[in-house]
């Protein structure tokens, strides 16, 4: 039998934000749809007329080396890129061979022949020569290194190394590196759309068993990371893009979009099923799962906050790209999908596919007996029987997993680690760190003054250079580059490994020969830059930015699912949960990226640490994310108490009537996340195993096993508020005027109903 709704009664509750945009919607449907439409080729339009500016190399870093950066940056100093060609024997030829000898010339006159190459080093005079007499390491500098340019001097290698049996030349470096990264970069970006676009629609397919309601949900998230990016592009002259932002928003676009549309499409379906019209269905879905999808979606981009408390550029592009593409995704579901199920009506059954067992499990989504016998469910029936054993046994699981993250090491990696492990220009990386353990990336110190060129500073200067090389901080050959017209100097040189030594070096220089010497003359500056310096000054300022990130995000996500589910015990315990699904991410990135545990499982090789800016990103998304899972679960439990249901009895209900869509939901995250992880950037992979490890561990152990044992363990201590937090809005499901959902008793008319369940103060 249908349901209508009441009219509301004088004095009772009004309806709540998602269910009268999913109203109006509803009923001005076609103003929905257009208005949607208009905005996602407006923002495309006028995002791709305006371009996206980027963020400037010292704004990406932090400390002395980002302040280097900017100061050759404002003296429109561009900086040359740095290229090395590594040239090694394959045979018994050494170094000190004629043959040997005739190649490196053959590569000189190759590279020196493009016209593109500035200060190029002969290994011979310039003591690039390694002990074993097999590899020679010859280094120049590009002053454009487009793509271009650099695919000129690598051209000019390997005609070198054709006309040389015997003889491997192999180029890496700044700007050869680069090209590789962009080449990767593009190809993963297209590779991870083409990949997780197909498997959403795959499983939701399987969800729903029509195929109108399995690419509604994908069409909705895919539109909404096209105008998200337009909005991007424009936001990017207020605060800069980082270049990862395109693949943080489809990576989340796809994830959060699929998903809030699920948990809308779901329990519409589920109100039909039950046999209530098309508009009643929508009313239900609108005020229920659409009200836990604005409260997820600003718990969500209430986390990315913490990105932008960071004070850290990098982190506040990427954490701005999010939130815009959460909030865009978010608000689309919440209003253009109720208005596109009440356009289609029973036509979102399109193109039905029968599957085995598909009948069994509609009628456990929506709460009848025939949901029962499932693996979930026996699981929680052992929970809920023994949940004393099934909370430490869980609980010591994740602990364990999480055990591997108190060795973490962070860093930032170099291009070389970057790229995929048997790419031509990581496979140089190590062999010249091998061959050449100083290490192949210049160690450099920029210097500002009020007159370069004054007898002080250029007897500062030698004083420097002297102490430096004698303390074994500075190797040859050092070069120095005076710009007059600046008032700038750069002295370069090799020898910026990552080991304890060259650690000590920099340590050196800045605490005691930089002071001694160029410090002394009034008026300048001295500050050390390189990719060593860089990484140092990179995880200094992300520790700090990482202390008020974390804080933030924690009390936000306890304050949120307070005044949301109405309990401060619920809200500890989600935090806590989400502490345990965080930490194991952690564990697992670890123990494979850094320790090369299950490396070959992912298609990776160990690189002995995880890149600097992933845990605090991945930290903030996953509080995100699992908060969630928490608040579509938790407010279904907390439903089933407020409508009469014992503590028990209420988990029970809640878990099993949100097992299909969240199984479903978090199926489509790991997968959009695991495509992630199979692309062959490092970060790109250790990010999607960070993040699908956590989503399927929270959406299994902790959703089945550790959340249910945890709230039956506590009883009736779940729904405690303390009366101080008495005038926080009212979240009892008692108090609505909706048709009680199917399963559960609807309250009488004439009852009081307190505005919290549960005890107080």
């Amino acid at each position: 039998m249908a349901h209508t709704p009441a009219a509301r009664a004088p004095g009772s509750p009004r309806r709540g934000l998602a269910a009268a945009l999913g109203g109006w919607s509803a009923r001005h449907r076609m103003i929905a749809i257009g208005a949607w439409l208009l905005f996602v080729v407006a923002a495309t339009v006028l995002g791709g007329a305006v371009g996206r500016a980027g963020l400037p190399n010292y704004r990406q870093g932090a400390g002395d080396s980002a302040r280097a950066e900017q100061i050759l940056a404002q003296a429109h100093i561009g900086q040359p890129a740095t290229e090395l060609v590594l040239v090694h024997s394959t045979t018994t030829v050494t170094t000190a061979s004629p043959v040997f000898r005739h190649a490196v010339d053959r590569a000189l006159a190759g590279i020196n022949g493009t016209g593109l190459a500035r200060q190029l080093q002969n290994p011979y005079t310039s003591h690039l020569l390694s002990a074993d007499g097999r590899d020679a390491l010859i280094r120049f500098n590009l002053a454009d290194g487009s793509d271009s340019r650099v695919g000129t001097v690598l051209a000019a290698v390997a005609r070198a190394q054709a006309g040389s049996p015997g003889i491997r030349m192999t180029e890496t470096g700044d700007a050869s590196a680069n090209r590789a990264l962009n080449d990767t970069i593009g190809a993963s970006f297209s590779r991870a759309e083409w990949t997780a676009v197909p498997l959403a629609i795959g499983i939701l397919l399987a969800v729903f068993g029509a195929l109108m309601a399995a690419v509604l949900p994908v069409v909705l998230a895919l539109t909404a990371f096209i105008g998200s990016v337009g909005l991007a592009d424009l936001l990017s002259h207020l605060v800069g893009m980082n270049d990862y932002a395109n693949s943080v928003m489809l990576l989340m676009g796809l994830a959060v979009g699929v998903d809030y549309s699920l948990f809308y499409l779901s329990r519409e379906r589920q109100e039909r099923a039950a046999g209530r019209d098309r508009a009643s269905a929508l009313r239900v879905a609108a005020a229920t799962s659409g009200r836990s999808v604005l409260i997820s979606g600003l718990i969500v981009m209430t986390g990315l906050v913490g990105m932008l408390l960071s004070g850290m550029a990098t982190f506040e592009s990427l954490g701005l790209a999010a939130m815009v593409v959460v909030f865009v995704a978010m608000l689309g579901s919440v209003t253009v999908l109720p208005a596109v199920l009440s356009l289609l009506g029973d036509r979102v059954e399109l193109g039905r596919i029968p599957l085995p067992g598909r009948r069994r499990r509609a009628a456990g989504a929506a709460g009848g007996p025939a949901g029962r016998g499932g693996v979930w469910d026996f699981m929680l029936r052992q929970v809920l029987a023994r949940p004393v054993v099934f909370a430490v046994a869980s609980a010591a699981i994740m602990l364990g997993l999480a055990a591997p993250a108190l060795g973490m090491h962070t860093q930032t990696l170099s291009l070389g680690q970057l790229l995929p492990w048997n790419s031509a220009q990581a496979s140089a990386s190590r062999q010249i760190a091998a061959a050449f353990p100083g290490g192949p990336a210049p160690a450099e110190i920029v210097i500002k003054s009020r007159d370069i060129q004054a007898p002080q500073m250029r007897q500062a200067i030698a004083s420097f250079e002297t102490a430096a090389r004698r303390a074994g901080a500075l190797h040859q050959p050092v070069q120095l580059t005076v710009y007059r017209a600046a008032n700038v100097a750069e002295i370069s040189a090799p020898g910026d490994g990552s080991g304890a030594a060259s650690v000590a070096a920099l340590t050196t220089l800045r605490q005691r020969l930089i002071p001694q010497t160029l410090g002394r003359v009034p008026g300048t500056q001295a500050l050390t830059d390189g990719q060593l310096a860089a990484s140092l000054d990179y995880n200094a300022a992300l520790r700090s930015a990482a202390i008020r990130a974390f804080a933030f995000v924690m009390a936000a996500a306890f304050v949120l699912m307070l005044v949301s589910l109405g309990s401060v015990v619920i809200a500890a315990t989600c935090v806590l949960l989400d502490l345990l699904s965080v930490g194991a991410a952690y564990g697992v990135m670890t123990a494979v990226f850094q320790h090369g545990w299950g490396a070959a499982l992912v298609g990776t090789h160990a690189v002995g640490a995880v890149e600097s800016w992933i845990p605090l990103f991945l930290f903030v998304v996953l509080f995100g994310l699992s908060m969630d899972y928490h608040v579509f679960v938790v407010s279904r439990i907390r439903e089933a108490h407020d409508r009469g249901m014992a503590t028990a009895q209420a988990v029970s209900h809640g878990i099993r009537s949100t097992a299909g869509v969240v199984t479903s939901a978090a199926a489509i995250m790991i997968a959009v996340f695991a495509v992630f992880g199979t692309l062959s950037m490092q970060d790109f992979k250790q990010l999607g195993v960070g993040l699908a490890a956590a989503i399927l561990l929270d959406a299994t152990l902790i959703r089945v096993v550790l959340l249910p044992s945890a709230m039956a363990l506590l009883g009736d201590r779940n729904w405690y508020l303390p009366r101080w937090l008495a005038w926080m809005p009212g979240v009892s499901h008692r108090s609505t005027r909706l048709p009680a959902p199917v399963g559960l008793p609807s309250p009488e008319p004439s009852q009081a109903w307190p505005t919290h369940a549960g005890a107080r103060g």
